[in-house]
């Protein structure tokens, strides 16, 4: 006879290779009592010790029942008569018979493979096991020294295998698992890609702990740049494109805001935006091709709109004015003085509020995707009315879900050319930047904006650049605002998408009017 009991990856036994349906194991009682004693060495229990570990509300009068009728349920499970045994005060499970155990064959293993060194016996540990023990039972007292024993074994395997993205997947802030990935990709011939490494342990340890990466970490990345500049590969406004800094201040009624400055140059501000996370963005498929280009040639500084990305959740239904405000604070702790300000989409009218109020300090103002009036103000019958309700009734009811269906609408309509791939990482972002009652917040805000009568003030020379079949604001409202704004120029852009994509010609131009306009 042959038994075999699964305990990493799920529970399952097997009798002469047949496996016990699950429905045999519908007494959870009975399932532990296997369990408890496969866990344990030699599979035997006093009585009282393992009444203790299953029923530790119970004296042994009480629980002595239970156990009883557990180990009758677990016999008739197996369909053998000795599968658990109560003698002498002892609780044994399979006495006499012999018992193939996975999380002993991986303890056993594993302390030989890590005895014997080297990648190649880790690696075959590692796959030939399960990676969690019991994962139904992950909250049972009874199971949680064995799961550390078996999780610390599991680590050190991983190390020895040099499973760096093993490692970061269960602990991010694991330096040396950051640093062997530096080292991995610096092996290949990736030196940015190790170095964007790099960046992602700086801002985990700053964001979690308030630390900067240790000296070996350190020493790697100045090793790295060398090499990039003793190639000739990297230039300083390259370097600085490789990284940003995240700050934090605090506006004038108490909330804290993130801020991340990024590129080297002359500054450039960026008014924040619907759905951003200054940190995430760094990496996003969805942001990241604005925020390197836009680096390329400027310090460039942008912040989180309060509610969402890293700045403060737990706010006050916000007004039109404190996005203003938020961003007057920005610009005081970045301590800049005169500078172009970019609004994009929602922060276009933000920026054209700060140009008329500090017309010393705005140089230039670059608007894109903007509009002068939300949906609410220009909405002109009781179908638009009810599809902007509606929109906010989408994220109060289904943004905050698992499942991205409410989410896909405002995805297809902010980028209807985007692939698969970007159609994820957009759903995706929408679920980090902010909770669904914030985002309907901000949108019953952005649908109230009128700023015609205010435009008209700005002294900054402007540009405004506008997609053709922008499925958020209309072109309508992109030449509004270019016709109120004195001394402004209009740029239409060939392309369906509210946010660029990196490889449509429509971005190339962007970034060509963009940087022409800022060089004059």
């Amino acid at each position: 006879m042959s038994v075999e009991i699964d305990l990493l990856d799920g529970f399952a036994v097997r009798v002469d290779g047949m496996r016990v349906q699950d429905a045999a194991w519908a007494r959870r009682d009975a399932a532990a009592v296997v369990k408890v004693l496969a866990l344990t060495e030699g599979r035997r229990l006093h009585r009282e010790q393992l009444i203790e570990r299953l029923w530790p509300g119970l004296d042994v009068d009480a629980a002595s029942p239970r156990l009883h009728k557990a180990a009758h349920y677990a016999r008739r499970a197996m369909d053998r008569r000795d599968a658990v045994a109560l003698r002498d005060e002892m609780v044994s499970l399979l006495p006499g018979v012999t018992v193939d155990i996975d999380a002993a064959g991986f303890e056993r293993d594993a302390r030989a493979a890590l005895d014997a060194g080297g990648v190649t016996p880790a690696e075959e540990v590692l796959d030939r096991y399960g990676a969690t023990l019991l994962p139904a039972d992950l909250y049972a007292e009874w199971a949680a020294d064995s799961r550390e024993r078996l999780a610390e074994l599991r680590e050190a395997l991983l190390r020895q295998a040099r499973r760096w993205r093993d490692i970061l997947d269960e602990d991010p802030l694991d330096e040396e698992a950051h640093v062997g990935l530096m080292r991995e990709r610096a092996r290949a011939g990736d030196t940015r890609a190790a170095l964007r490494q790099y960046e992602r342990l700086d801002r985990t340890l700053l964001r979690e702990l308030g630390v900067a990466p240790g000296p070996e970490a350190s020493a790697l990345r100045e090793q790295l740049i060398r090499g990039l500049e003793d190639a000739g590969a990297i230039s300083a406004a390259d370097l600085g494109r490789l990284e940003q800094e995240i700050r934090f201040c605090r506006t004038p009624d108490g909330i804290t805001l993130a801020y991340a400055s990024s590129g080297a140059g002359p500054p450039l501000v960026k008014a924040a935006n619907w759905l951003t996370h200054v940190d995430h963005d760094w990496h996003s498929p969805v942001w990241r091709h604005w925020l390197t280009e836009l680096s390329r040639r400027h310090r460039l500084i942008r912040y989180d709109v309060r509610g969402g990305g890293l700045s403060d959740w737990d706010i006050p239904p916000p007004t039109f004015e404190d996005f203003v405000s938020d961003l007057e604070t920005v610009v005081d702790q970045a301590g800049l003085d005169r500078f172009p300000l970019l609004g994009i989409s929602q922060g276009a009218a933000v920026a054209v509020m700060y140009a008329v109020r500090h017309p010393e300090r705005v140089s230039r103002l670059v608007l894109y995707g903007g509009y002068a009036q939300g949906t609410a103000v220009r909405a002109r019958t009781e179908e638009q009315r009810r599809k902007h309700e509606l929109e906010i009734d989408l994220m109060r009811l289904g943004w905050g879900r698992d499942e991205p269906t409410f989410r896909q609408f405002f995805t297809t309509q902010f980028m209807p050319g985007g692939s698969k791939e970007l159609w994820d990482a957009f759903n995706d972002l929408q679920r980090r930047t902010s909770s669904p009652e914030n985002a309907a917040r901000v949108l019953e805000v952005n649908g109230q904006v009128d700023i015609l009568d205010v435009a008209p003030r700005v002294r900054a020379p402007a540009l405004v650049l506008h997609a053709r079949d922008d499925r958020r604001p209309p072109l309508e409202q992109g030449r509004l605002l270019a016709s109120v704004i004195p001394n402004s120029r209009f740029v239409l852009l060939e392309s369906s998408n509210h946010i660029l994509l990196a490889d449509e010609p429509a971005w190339s131009v962007f970034l060509t009017e963009v940087e022409e306009f800022l060089s004059d």
